[in-house]
């Protein structure tokens, strides 16, 4: 009989559960539940047990927020928990919570070709070091590195560091953020609310008042060809997407690949397929030669969270991803 476990990827709105088979890493019977219909991530974990009706011990949750000891608490949600306490009262052998962008950087050893499109660049080099990022509510960022017979997710607040500007429009753009957040990190313009805050910004720049748009309306418009304003923004938001990934790429050598996750890129495919992100992820000067045949890829896998939870639990319990 096939051994099951279970696999979560949990963030403030839904939290989606699924089965992992042990054996080959599949995901199954995934489901999602509303997290404001639930006091506690325990409750979902047990209706979803009584549902599947199958004898599971095992479980990895991986969950927006950061991961640093036994105490977690979400940061967009009311939830909080005991990761001890937790696997005692659902009756786990083993259970993992592990950071969100974990989980998806732990997914790329399971994807396959149809699961990603390249942008660029050659063949990845097998057990090199792998660059993760996405734009999402926030900037992700991720590495994961080949020791041993295992893969090791390295994570951090790699969103957070400065945004270093690269041309005088950028110049221009990073002065108006300045004056209104302060500190511009990347996270201020790699994100939903970054978009518009570069909407905004070159607007502003050019002495001009910024109507009140959210992420949607700036994607919107600048599709649509209905603000130029937008378009601009949409441009520079690809383009600075390509310098840092750029950035990633030259700080591991990761020359088994960067690979792009996250909701926002998506949206509009046809967009950045045609704009100048690979140029600005090789326009780094004398180091061009360096990044020219490092593969970058965006991934298509409906639900890289859970597919990362179950490999990084199978690892942990002695499978070879």
């Amino acid at each position: 009989m096939a051994k099951y476990a279970l696999v979560g990827d949990v963030g403030g709105t839904n939290a989606r559960l699924a089965l992992c088979k042990m054996e080959t890493g599949t995901i199954s019977h995934i489901k999602t539940f509303s997290t404001s219909e639930y006091n506690n991530l325990e409750l979902v974990i047990k209706r979803y047990m009584d549902e599947q009706q199958k004898n599971i011990i095992d479980g990895c949750i991986a969950i927006a927020c950061p991961i640093t000891n036994d105490y977690v608490e979400m940061t967009n949600h009311d939830w909080f928990f005991s990761k001890n306490k937790m696997r005692e009262k659902i009756g786990f052998a083993h259970l993992e919570i592990i950071n969100d962008f974990t989980a998806v950087s732990m997914s790329i050893p399971m994807l396959s070709a149809i699961d990603v499109i390249q942008f660029g660049g050659k063949k990845p080099i097998k057990d090199k070091p792998i660059a993760i990022y996405g734009a999402g509510t926030g900037l992700g960022v991720s590495y994961l590195v080949h020791v041993g017979k295992q893969w090791i997710s390295l994570p951090g607040e790699g969103g957070h560091v400065d945004f270093a500007p690269n041309s005088e429009e950028e110049v221009d753009i990073l002065a108006v953020l300045r004056k209104d957040l302060g500190h511009v990190s990347a996270e201020r313009i790699l994100s939903g609310s970054g978009l518009v805050n570069l909407y905004s910004a070159i607007v502003k720049a050019d002495g001009r008042e910024a109507k009140l748009l959210k992420p949607q309306d700036v994607t919107e418009r600048a599709l649509h060809g209905i603000c130029i304003d937008c378009r601009r923004a949409l441009t520079l938001f690809c383009i600075i997407m390509g310098r840092f990934g750029g950035n990633l790429a030259l700080n591991l050598g990761t020359f088994g690949g960067v690979y792009i996750a996250g909701g926002i890129v998506p949206r509009f495919l046809d967009f950045f397929k045609a704009s100048g992100f690979r140029s600005a992820f090789e326009d780094k000067g004398r180091f061009r030669n360096y990044l020219v045949d490092i593969p970058v890829y965006m991934i298509t896998h409906d639900q890289p969270g859970l597919l990362g939870a179950g490999a990084y639990l199978r690892q942990s319990l002695g499978c070879i991803l």
